[in-house]
């Protein structure tokens, strides 16, 4: 890799090749690998086969496309990298650059860093990431497709209005009027008929027609509709750093708007500043303002002649890095200096007011002139006045903040917070969520009470105590009396770029319209702590805080004592700068400044604050100079106005530092002598006086606020002994040592050892410069005395540990990968390869050669080979030549190169893979590095004798260098490095990438662009890290994580520069080394986990479609090598034609396959070996890139694309066992779910579940991979496909075929309202827990570092953060989870679900047809065309949009031919079921298609056999089926689709005189008269018990029809479960099994199946309404009767499975065992052995439910209703019993009736009855509809409750049902006992509850009259068994029984026991007929009392002794109740015991 300019003598050139031939370089061309001797052995799978040699292939294999977006996919574009020169954002106007022209070297480097444009480095073509924002983008246009589940959910609506308007009459049109039924039929209009459907087309014609077709309109890109992949996942996205800026904290802006006292009469100044009072800190410089009137400014006018714009500003913007509560704003006043004390000057301000003006005339006008006198005399000085706080907290919290939640201002975001943790939150007190200071409500402040200033308390010390005092209540300063004044001041938020503000320097910053504007200032801030954030512009501020000074020893007249400031360049007074800052009206700079005088004191405090800036040259003369004056304030003659008493200084550099820090220092009394300026004060000079003894008597503070001087005693020595370096200045003093060149390496690699001392916030601060420096180390080494000193080693040891301490300490500041942000934009956007002089980039031509200005003598040459032989004990004699000297070198090292790396044993996984690549000894080893260091140089001699036009410095490549030094390092650097991996691999990077372009090498190829051993030394590193991250994996987990990361992304930016065959070999190693460890470890998850994030970043690459060769053939090499054959084998291998060999290598992972596509197939091995959601998600996100990617729009190259992703087609099939099962979650369109039925039954199950296991795959993940799936079937090659599928055995068709039928379930649209429902987010995140669950079962994520990883992408500031600081993160999660979307979001979400259904539904079609092809022609046709039906027939059966549908149909048609149905009958019901239903949709292009196809159905039914009957039989029963259950289902829609069918057979002219038409009519017709049913069902959707009723009657008219009356009965079933009426859904499946049973049994007579329906008579009595008509009515054996799966024994075994599980859910358990009873005896004769066990089993749990009651069990509650009025049709004077839900109240029923009425007929026609007596027709409302309800008991005679005994035989089978209805004689319900009678009602109903409908006609009813002593019996009877029930009741209930017994014992109440004896017992009654009731009633009485006395018994061993005189009483009340009784119940009737006379009977009747 030499460039030559003049050509070499051959000598030379031979020692050139020679070189090349010893260091031969074939790492990447495995071709070339001795072993490899032309033959292909097989590789498993785990191991990563040897990847092709790119460079060569490339070379080799000239495209021979036409240049096009073909020939795009072959290479990598010319632009591919681009260099970018950004210039710097200024934010002022003019730069920030000292004035002078002369530079220190610091401040030229600091410069040098300012100001140098942003070098960045881009890839043109990395595109940027496939967010949902970019997928919102593309779905814009989307076509709305249209649904029928959206359109019906639109016309049901409106149908619902009308039904309720149409009669309720069930018998308007009876059934069979066929008459009128044909009427409405022949005048409808059919739908339009689609051309060519009867005409008899070639099959290839039609094929190609519809393939055609179905490209029409199609979406272009699949994954455009799903979707965007898991922001979670995409470990790929890497962030570009934000642009380095100065920091900026919280800005608030302070306006002064006026200061007004009682009085005007001088001048006032203010000053502002920012005061932190817990951290008893100043937290801002000053701002000095002035709000004097123009007459007031007048008096200092001589002072100020002129005065500076800047000076005037009346507003400042201040910056709070750290809002706390304790943050006060302190407003100072001063005033010019006058006689008398503070205290003094106040007293008038405190005192007087204007408006007295009268009474204090002269006084005013007094101080006036006094005023006046001081600002003439004393103008230049200021005394403290008064002083005043703002606690900002109040401001913000009072004012009331705006939504604080929305903050997100500018300043929160930059990263101001990334402090270190454990300083962070150490101190966080509650207030501090208040302190937000960016968005509160502005306020003015009128300020009016001051402090006045205290004398001997003016230090920040006082002013802390002070500002902790004003927070209590009971401050002392409120006590003292004020100084009023007005000061109003505005404090609002700073605006996002103010206009006219000036900087700290006063620099305009942007915007600055003009200039004559007031300004406002910035105000620097002083941070409470560190804030972390580089330099990036120029400040040089220096700030002098004098604070004390004692002159308490001092003699002579020093009381009012000045201090005067000055920056001094020399000794001479005339060298005091003009460079300390103007106040306020003044000059903008001055060069002295003085400090307010405090009267009368000889040891003043000072709160002066001297702002200067530092002068671009510090020499050792520049130092601050202070002088002490005395002034006079009283105008004395001969008395000079102020008098020097003292002198100090500070010297501002000593050993190249500026000194800075807190002060104590010595003051002379005389003047300091000359040349003092070097010295310090506390130095003894020589005969100098000084104040009380020379000791420090004045304290000062000095602090920089400095980009340029460091002011870190270790930075400092850094950066000064570099400086002596560079500007070559020995010898140098630095503090103790003499700095020479003997001496200066050792100094400069032990300062560099010790910046790991200096304090991080400065490193941060100065990171750019020490970085520069640091790197400018590396690349030129210093040359000393001659010798060249390498510092690389001690460069990279400094680096490391830097780099490693920002990121530990700053850990809240990083990117998802851990890489630190201020790092990373140091790299991308600042660092560049240090050059010396600057280089002329000329950009157009790639980058200008370097031209480096030399400055070294030449005979530097001779001292560098000398210098290279003296530093290699190998070399010591002195080489001959050069050349020589070159072949030692190699001849010396440990390994022979011409023998790579990667076959060596020392290649990664090898035998003997350690980081050295010399095994002899240490001592080598050490040779061999230093070696590899000097390389270089040697090559560069030797450049140097080739070319001696060009005269080179010393310089080392830095990628070569940090490399080299990387390899070689050890221990805690090596530690340090990897921990910060990602730091070295990116600075190597964008090293490599600037040196390409600076040495313009990006047109030479690959393998000449950078030498052979930096080469080795990357791949040693590469291997090395492997090694790391295979051996540490599970110790360093989050080490290793970022470790992964950044090699990927390492060996992903290689890819771009170098020789990517190399890169390709290293990624090998990597997998090697991951394979080896995966092999031994315990959890190969994490392993595998890491191995698919590092496959995901590299296969991010943006030409990954490039580097995987997309269009070269599959073809082993037919030699080892494929130069010398590329000629003849390979000279198509990108011609795009698949070659003729087998296709199927391109599906399978071949070893050929896999050397060529290398990238795609660590993709596909990934997914093969670890299907989970990372592997998923990877293939994912690699399809979208490709979706999205412009390059690859056309379809042509997009199939190119794809056939890197064949492989995937049969993984996916591979892993069908593991998807989530999405069938079970669509609607199954038979009730009675044939799956349950089949499975229970044990015959094998639908097609597409057979063999499925549970899926372990979430949903989520499932949903993904298949759309993965569809994406390459969409996209590839059709012919590759049908080749392939003709290769495919039947087991593995009918798998890609389950796999079809899953992507229909998958991708069904779900429709607008089920959007609307899972929209409430919970539904996604529940299957995003059950995803994460996933993983940390899998076990592939440790728990910890998922949380850490959570946390790093939750917050922008990582995990340090502590939520409150957060607020503005909140926000984007709120744009993701916002749960309540707008209706246009909803609206677009169903576009794009709709578009997503179609287009996937249209490539299983698409599939399909290509299934049928190829297969068509093969003898495997009969075993896959079913299940290709059963797909299609599966994607019509969900919510299809129209435009699938016509192609579905379509396809459906044109298969027909090919599908005979003689054996499966079931398919053609299916087939007949799907026509039918989209027969009835309510789009009519799906109507046309589906008559057209229905027609097709019957007439090639027909022309197979003539035999039309199975078609009939299906059809009708589809019919019924669909109308049963179908809530969508449209009659009008059918009537036309079935108009339709008639119009072709008329049309049909081939059939016409075929007995076809005819027999189609007869179907129509028939079909018509369910339909008309179906119109009534329709009209009853709302009124369930009509709508069964009707069914009910539709399945009686089937009688003859077993298979139809079986459809109806389990469309009742269904239509009950889904009312939770299981009993009578169990019924009617009892019904059906016996209706098969019956018929089964005239089949075959089989000795163990029920006998047909007495079989099931115990189950109930009503099933013997299922027993067969005669058999001449109906046989069995007739073509299509009984032919439905039902009508079979296993048929018969799933409907009594059902039934039983139905009886199960409604509680009757003791029915489960008679259904049982049939089922057992059948399982026995099967020998079912397990299927007993199961049946045993669920008896046992039914008898156990039954013995323990588990829950009290509730069986129903009935209630007659009688239905009066001829609005009733049908319904008038008949009466139902009803069955309800257990404990339905009558209220319930009622209201539940009258509501569904009223709305039927209107609110004032429905009237309810409110008695239960007979109804008179005559006196109702003809006009009015009446309903009667009344609760009924069931009813049992005597001898039947023998036989009922439990509570389960009291509720089934009942038939009986009664209610009484109290009366008198009068009319009234109520009378007194001896009137009131009681009628009681019998009703008896056609059939026993439960029955298959839950209300059942009555008919039959009788009534049984009481008389009133028969009413009384009852009642006493009734009382008579609640006492003996409370009395005998286990356990005892005390409570109840003496309920009970109050009621019968305790009584006063009329009625009472007493009373009824009374009446009907005191006489004996006169009519013979009574006698036998009064002795029953006299017997019940004896019983009742009987009962008491037990009662009482019992009650009293109850009680305790708190109720003794509660039963005491109770006893006295039944004594009593005795004794009245006892006259009364001993009287016997003497006639009674007579015979009577047979008349006589018991009752009247």
């Amino acid at each position: 890799g030499v460039t030559c300019v003049t050509s070499p003598p051959p000598t030379l050139r031979t020692v050139a090749a020679e070189v090349r031939k010893q260091v031969s370089r074939e790492y990447g061309s495995p071709q070339l690998s001795k072993k490899r001797a032309g033959t292909l052995q097989q590789v498993p799978l785990t191991e990563v086969v040897e990847p092709v040699d790119f460079e060569e292939y490339v070379s080799s294999h000239a495209p021979t496309t036409e240049p096009g977006p073909l020939r795009q996919l072959m290479e990598f574009p010319a632009d591919d990298l681009e260099l970018l020169l950004q210039e710097r954002e200024c934010i002022t106007l003019e730069p920030a650059l000292p004035e002078e022209d002369t530079l220190d070297p610091r401040v030229r480097d600091a410069l040098g860093v300012y100001t140098d444009d942003w070098l960045i480095i881009r890839r043109n073509m990395s595109h940027t990431a496939h967010t949902p924002e970019r997928l919102r983008e593309r779905q814009r246009g989307l076509v709305k497709q249209t649904f029928e589940l959206d359109t019906v959910a639109v016309d049901r609506h409106d149908d619902q209005d009308d039904s309720k308007r149409r009669s309720v009459s069930m018998d308007d049109t009876p059934r069979g009027s066929w008459a009128s039924s044909i009427f409405d039929l022949k005048n409808s209009s059919p739908d339009s008929l689609l051309p060519m459907v009867l005409e008899r087309t070639m099959a290839e014609d039609m094929d190609r027609c519809n393939a055609e077709a179905r490209q029409q309109g199609r979406h272009p890109d699949l994954l455009g509709l799903f979707p965007a992949p898991d922001e979670d996942e995409a470990v790929e996205r890497s962030t570009i750093p934000e642009v380095p800026r100065e920091h900026s904290g919280q800005r608030i802006m302070v306006k002064c708007l006026s200061l007004k006292f009682e009085i005007e009469i001088e001048p006032i100044f203010g000053i502002l500043a920012l005061y932190d009072a817990k951290e008893k800190k100043k937290i801002s410089e000053n701002f000095h303002f002035d709000l004097n009137s123009e007459q007031m400014k007048g008096l200092l006018r001589p002072h100020t002649p002129h005065m500076a714009i800047s000076t005037l500003a009346r507003s400042a913007i201040f910056s709070i890095t750290f809002p706390s509560p304790d943050i006060f704003l302190v407003i100072k006043l001063e005033k010019v200096l006058q006689q008398g004390d503070i205290g003094e000057c106040c007293e008038p301000y405190m005192v007087m007011k204007e408006s007295d003006s009268t009474k204090n005339k002269e006084k005013l006008e007094k101080l006036r002139s006094t005023a006046e006198q001081s600002c003439v005399r004393l103008g230049r000085y200021r005394m403290p006045f008064a002083w005043t706080a703002i606690h900002l907290l109040n401001i913000v919290s009072s004012v009331g903040g705006l939504d604080r939640a929305d903050s997100d201002s500018d300043s929160e975001r930059k990263g101001t917070w990334n402090e270190r943790k454990k300083k962070t939150f150490e101190r966080m007190s509650v207030g501090e969520e208040m302190c937000n200071f960016t968005n509160f409500r502005p306020a003015t402040l009128t300020v009016t009470n001051f402090f006045k200033q205290e004398g001997d308390r003016l230090s920040d010390e006082d002013l802390y105590k002070f500002l902790a005092d004003m927070r209590r209540p009971s401050s002392l300063l409120r006590r003292l009396r004020p100084v009023t004044a007005q000061l109003k001041i505005d404090i609002s938020p700073a605006p996002e770029s103010p206009h006219y503000c000036l900087s700290p320097e006063l620099l305009h910053v942007k915007p600055y319209p003009d200039l004559r504007v007031r300004p406002t200032k910035e105000v620097l801030e002083f941070p409470t702590r560190y804030v972390y954030t580089p330099h990036t512009t120029y400040r040089n501020l220096l700030y002098v805080y004098p604070q004390c000074l004692n002159f308490s020893s001092r003699q002579g007249s020093v009381r009012n004592i000045a201090v005067k400031v000055q920056f001094m360049a020399g000794e001479d007074p005339s060298q005091a700068m003009p460079v300390i800052f103007g106040k306020s009206s003044c000059a903008e700079f001055f060069k002295e400044a003085y400090t307010p005088v405090v009267y009368h004191n000889k040891s003043p405090e000072f709160y002066e604050e001297v702002k200067m800036k530092i002068p671009a040259n510090l020499t050792d003369n520049h130092h601050l100079l202070f002088t002490f004056y005395h002034i006079s304030c009283q105008p004395k003659q001969n008395t000079p106005l102020e008098t020097p008493v003292g002198y100090t200084w500070i010297p501002l550099m000593q050993h190249g530092r500026l000194r800075t820090g807190s002060f104590s220092l010595p003051v002379s009394v005389e003047k300091p002598p000359p040349s003092y300026s070097v010295l310090t004060p506390d130095v003894q000079l020589p005969g100098m006086k000084w104040v009380d003894n020379h000791k420090g008597v004045f304290n000062v503070e000095v602090t920089a606020a400095s980009s340029v001087h460091t002011q870190d005693p270790h930075l400092d020595k850094f950066f000064t002994l570099v400086y002596v370096l560079e500007e070559y200045s020995f010898p140098f003093r630095l503090k103790d040592v003499i700095i020479t060149e003997a001496n200066v390496e050792a100094e400069l690699k032990a300062s560099m050892a010790h910046l790991r001392g200096a304090l991080l916030d400065t490193c941060v601060r100065f990171l750019h410069q020490l970085l520069s420096k640091l790197i400018l180390l590396i690349v030129h080494p210093p040359v000393i005395a001659g010798q060249i000193v390498n510092l690389g080693r001690a460069a990279f040891e400094a680096m490391a540990l830097l780099v490693n301490q920002i990121h530990k300490n700053l850990e809240g500041n990083q990117d998802q990968h851990g890489r630190n942000n201020l790092l990373s934009s140091y790299i991308h956007y600042c660092f560049h390869l240090p050059t010396m002089g600057t280089p002329s980039y000329e950009l157009p031509i790639q980058y200008a050669t370097l031209s480096r200005a030399t400055g070294r003598p030449s005979s530097l040459n001779l001292s560098r080979s000398k210098s290279i032989s003296n530093s290699n004990p190998d070399l010591a004699t002195t080489p001959a030549s050069p050349d020589e000297e070159v072949q030692r070198i190699i001849g010396n090292k440990g390994i022979d190169r011409s023998h790579s790396w990667v076959n060596s044993a020392y290649a990664p996984g090898g035998s003997r893979a350690v980081l050295r690549r010399n095994p002899t000894s240490s001592c080598d080893i050490f040779v061999q590095c230093r070696l590899s260091l000097y390389r270089y140089l040697l090559c560069e001699r030797m450049l140097v004798v080739l070319t001696p036009t060009i005269c080179l410095c010393p310089a080392q490549l830095l990628h070569e260098e940090l490399a080299l030094q990387w390899v070689v390092s050890t221990s805690a650097v090596r530690e340090a490095a990897l921990q910060q991996a990602w730091w070295f691999f990116q600075l190597i990077v964008k090293s490599m990438a600037h040196h390409l372009f600076l040495t313009s090498r990006l047109d030479v190829p690959r393998r000449q662009r950078f030498p052979d051993r930096f080469v080795d030394d990357i791949a040693a590193l590469v291997c090395a890290v492997s090694a790391d991250i295979a051996s540490r994996y599970h110790k360093d987990v989050e080490l290793v994580e970022r470790l992964n990361c950044s090699l990927a992304f390492f060996l992903n930016d290689l890819l771009t520069l170098m020789d990517r065959g190399f890169v390709f070999n290293l990624i090998r190693s990597y997998y090697k080394q991951i394979s080896n460890k995966l092999q031994t470890t315990p959890n190969p998850s994490a392993l595998t986990a890491l191995r698919m994030d590092f496959t995901r970043i590299i296969c991010s690459h943006e030409h990954y479609v490039t580097l995987n060769l997309p269009c070269s053939s599959v073809t082993p090499p037919a030699s080892p090598s494929p130069s010398t054959s590329s000629t003849t084998s390979q000279s198509s291998a990108f011609s795009c034609q698949a070659p003729d060999q087998s296709v199927a290598s391109m599906f399978e992972l071949s070893v050929p396959f896999r050397q060529q596509h290398f990238l795609s197939v660590c993709i596909h091995i990934a997914l093969a070996f670890f299907l989970h959601k990372k592997a998923i998600s990877a293939v994912h996100a690699l399809l979208c890139s490709h979706d999205a990617d412009s390059r690859y729009a056309d379809s042509h190259v997009l199939s190119h694309v794809a056939q890197l992703y064949l492989p995937l087609i049969p993984i996916v099939m591979e892993t069908l066992p593991q998807l989530h099962d999405f069938t079970g979650e669509l609607g199954v369109l038979c009730t009675i779910s044939q799956s349950v039925a089949m499975a229970i039954a044990g015959s094998p199950l639908l097609h597409s579940k057979a063999g499925r296991s549970c899926g372990s795959l979430s949903a989520e993940s499932s949903r993904t991979l298949l759309v993965c799936f569809l994406w390459v079937l969409k996209n590839a090659d059709a012919v590759l496909l049908e080749r392939w599928v003709s290769d495919l055995s039947v087991v593995q068709i009918n798998r890609l075929l389950d796999l079809l039928h899953l992507c229909i379930s998958c991708f069904e649209y779900k429709g607008r309202k089920a959007l609307e429902r899972i929209n409430s987010l919970t539904f996604k995140k529940s299957q995003d827990m059950k995803a994460r669950l996933e993983e940390a079962i899998l076990g592939t994520i440790g728990a910890r570092q998922e949380m850490v990883r959570r946390s790093r992408e939750r917050s922008p500031y990582g995990s340090q953060e502590n939520v409150r600081w957060r607020k503005n993160v909140t926000h984007w999660r709120q744009t993701t989870d916002r749960v309540d979307k707008s209706k246009a979001e909803m609206e677009q979400e169903s576009i794009v679900d709709g578009n997503l259904a179609t287009e996937t539904s249209l490539i299983v079609l698409d599939t399909l047809e290509i299934i049928v092809k190829t297969v068509v022609v093969s003898e495997v046709r009969e075993s896959v065309l079913g299940g290709v039906l059963r797909v299609l027939l599966h994607s019509m059966g969900g919510n299809q949009s129209a435009f699938f549908l016509q192609h579905c149909f379509t396809t459906q048609r044109a298969l027909f031919p090919e599908m005979l149905f003689e054996e499966d009958t079931e398919l053609c019901a299916d087939l007949c079921l799907r026509l039918l239903r989209h027969c009835s949709s309510s789009v009519g292009s799906v109507r046309s298609h589906a008559s057209a196809s229905l027609y097709l159905l019957m007439r090639q039914n027909f022309e197979i056999g003539n035999n039309f009957a199975r078609v009939k039989m299906q059809v009708t029963m589809s019919l019924s089926s669909l109308v049963g259950t179908s809530q969508s289902f449209n009659e009008e829609h059918l009537r036309r689709s079935l108009k339709t069918i008639l119009t072709y057979a008329e049309e049909d002219v081939e059939l016409r005189d075929s007995p076809f038409p005819e027999q189609v009519q007869d179907l129509v017709f028939n079909l018509h008269m369910i339909l008309t049913d179906t119109v009534k069902m329709k009209e009853h959707q709302q009124d369930p018990e009509m709508l069964l009723d009707l069914m009910y009657r539709i399945a009686k008219g089937y009688q003859n029809s077993p298979d139809l009356r079986l459809t109806w009965l389990q469309n009742m079933a269904g239509k009950h479960s889904e009312r939770g009426n299981h009993a009578e859904a169990a019924h009617c499946l009892v019904h059906s099994a016996a209706l098969v049973a019956e018929y089964l049994n005239m089949l075959e007579d089989t000795r163990y199946l029920p006998i047909g329906c007495v079989s099931f008579q115990s189950i109930s009595s009503n099933v013997l309404e299922e027993s067969a008509v005669s058999d001449d009515v109906l046989s069995p054996e007739e073509e299509g009767i009984c032919a439905g799966k039902y009508f079979t024994e296993s048929g018969l075994v799933g409907l009594l499975e059902q039934a039983a599980s139905s009886f199960n859910m409604a509680g009757m358990y003791e029915a489960i065992n008679e259904v049982y009873k049939i089922l057992i005896p059948i399982h026995e004769a099967n020998r079912d052995f397990k299927k007993l066990a199961v049946v045993h089993g669920k008896l046992q749990e039914a008898f156990n439910k039954v013995y323990n009651q588990v829950e009290q069990r509730m069986f129903g509650t009935y209630f007659r209703v009688g239905f009066y009025g001829c609005r009733f049709g049908d319904l008038d004077e008949q009466e139902f019993v009803y069955k309800e839900p257990s404990i339905t109240k009558l209220a319930e029923i009622s209201h539940r009736l009258e509501e569904f009425y009223s709305e039927r007929f209107g609110d004032d026609v429905v009237e309810i009855i409110k008695d239960s007596n007979p109804v008179d027709r005559t006196k109702l409302d003809p006009n009015k509809a009446y309903l009667q309800i009344t609760y009924v008991e069931p009813y049992f005679d005597t001898y039947e409750l023998k036989e009922r005994i439990t509570y389960f035989d009291k509720n089934y089978n009942l038939r009986t049902f009664m209610y009484c209805t109290p009366f008198t004689l009068d009319g009234r319900a109520h009378g007194d006992l001896h009137e009131q009678y009681k009628r009681k009602t019998i009703l008896t109903t056609s059939h026993a509850f439960p029955y298959i409908k839950t209300r059942i006609n009555v008919n039959h009813k009788e009534e049984i009259i009481l008389v009133p002593i028969e009413v009384a019996i009852e009642d006493m009877q009734k009382k008579t068994q609640e006492l003996a029930f409370a009395t005998h009741q286990d356990p005892a209930d005390a409570k109840m029984l003496q309920m009970v017994l109050q009621g019968c014992v305790g009584t006063t109440v009329n009625q009472g026991p007493l009373e009824v004896a009374q009446v009907f017992l005191s006489d004996i009654p006169d009519d013979p007929k009574l006698f036998r009731h009064h002795n029953k009633l006299r017997l019940c009485f004896k019983d009742f009392t009987k009962r008491c006395e037990d009662a009482l018994r019992k009650n009293k061993a109850l009680i305790g002794p708190d109720q003794k005189e509660y039963h005491r009483e109770l006893e006295r009340n039944y004594t009593k109740l005795k004794e009245a009784l006892c006259p009364l119940i001993n009287r016997k009737i003497p006639q009674l015991y007579r015979t009577l006379p047979p008349s006589a009977s018991h009752a009247q009747r």
